[in-house]
């Protein structure tokens, strides 16, 4: 009897984080940069990057930056959550608490992400390759969940959503749609990198059809990085964190099977750097932010392909970071930290989010 109360309990979401991780190393295998196998931030970045809101690396010789690319495993995530919504009669359209917030939010968790070089879910993934810098990111992510919880306590709360048209909550899978048949048919409308990490890419078809997969497996799971630390913390609820932990091992075990290898170190890890401050304080930031949003990258995608337009602006909103992070030199690589006012922006964002904090929260105790 309690074995299968573990199994119905924990069982979904270790079956997903093993779906996320043995995807994350297919799409390594297959090309895709490696310890970047499915990087929501990274991928966002090259989505901004192929509509030429940004052009890291531009050079008149290849006529292209070094992130531009259409990456359909972004589209395919949205979808494959809308299709299961669908069937499932679970898209439910809704919006409408605090959109402009939530979009600035979002920008600063973009920030911090490429601060660091990756989103919650890529930080366990180059865990999972052996790169310490990730494990400091960890570190960074779960203090500034912990600070976010401190306010979701005191009643910390983006007011509540409304329901809306179908209509409206079909804009954003439509766009998605829209971005995905352009690749295919039409990609000479797209940027494209050829070379750097956007010029390295799983075959289209290949990542779109893993996309779906994890965009349906999470949809139903409800897979979340903040999430996990969040439930453990406030429920001793230890059932998303199991996810979280099934990505890393699989990930671990998939790269020693494929023959990646496995070398725990801070040097020489791919599309990484190991300023130990930077990558903490960018984590710090993503950490606080999703708390505030209400769910990580990955989360939001998911949840903007349930109708979920609030989630939408969210992902708009990283987006818009994604090109801000690069264009004003804020996003980091592996030689290190960018060459802009990286330190103020950073700074910015906590600021930012204090105040966000403070102004909707209920209940101080005092």
């Amino acid at each position: 009897m309690e074995r299968e109360s573990f199994l119905k309990r924990y069982g979904p979401l270790i079956l997903t984080g093993v779906l996320v991780g043995a995807a994350a190393v297919a799409l390594t295998a297959w090309g895709n940069p490696q310890n970047m196998g499915f990087c929501i931030a990274c991928f966002l970045r090259d989505i901004a990057g192929a509509l030429n809101f940004q052009r890291a690396g531009f050079t008149a010789e290849t006529g292209t930056g070094i992130v531009q690319y259409a990456r359909p495993e972004i589209m395919g995530l949205v979808l494959g959550a809308a299709l299961i919504a669908l069937g499932r009669k679970e898209f439910r359209p809704k919006g409408g608490s605090s959109p402009m917030v939530r979009f600035v939010i979002a920008v600063f968790v973009m920030i911090g992400a490429l601060v660091f070089l990756g989103c919650p879910l890529r930080m366990v993934i180059r865990i999972g390759g052996g790169d310490l810098n990730a494990v400091v990111g960890l570190v960074g992510f779960v203090l500034g969940i912990l600070i976010g919880i401190v306010f979701l306590k005191r009643g910390f709360s983006l007011k509540r959503a409304y329901r809306q048209s179908m209509t409206e909550g079909l804009i954003f899978p439509g766009l998605m749609l829209a971005l995905l048949v352009i690749l295919f048919a039409a990609p000479q409308l797209l940027q494209r990198s050829v070379s750097g990490p956007g010029s390295m890419a799983a075959p289209a078809a290949a990542a779109l059809a893993v996309a779906l997969a994890v965009g349906a497996a999470d949809q139903r799971s409800r897979l979340c990085m903040v999430g996990g630390i969040r439930d453990a913390v406030l429920f001793r609820d230890f059932r998303l964190i199991s996810a979280f932990i099934a990505i890393i091992v699989t990930v671990m075990a998939g790269n020693l099977l494929v023959g990646n290898g496995l070398t725990f170190s801070f040097a020489g890890q791919p599309v990484a750097h190991s300023d130990g401050l930077w990558n903490l304080l960018g984590m710090v930031l993503v950490g606080w932010g999703s708390v505030l949003l209400g769910g990580c990258p990955l989360r939001q995608l998911i949840l903007a392909g349930e109708g979920n337009t609030d989630s939408a602006v969210t992902v708009t909103g990283f987006i818009v970071g994604a090109a801000a992070a690069h264009n004003l030199g804020l996003a980091s690589s592996a030689d290190g930290i960018g060459t802009g006012p990286v330190a103020w922006a950073v700074g910015i964002g906590f600021v930012l989010f204090a105040v966000i904090s403070v102004a909707n929260t209920n209940q101080l105790e005092g």
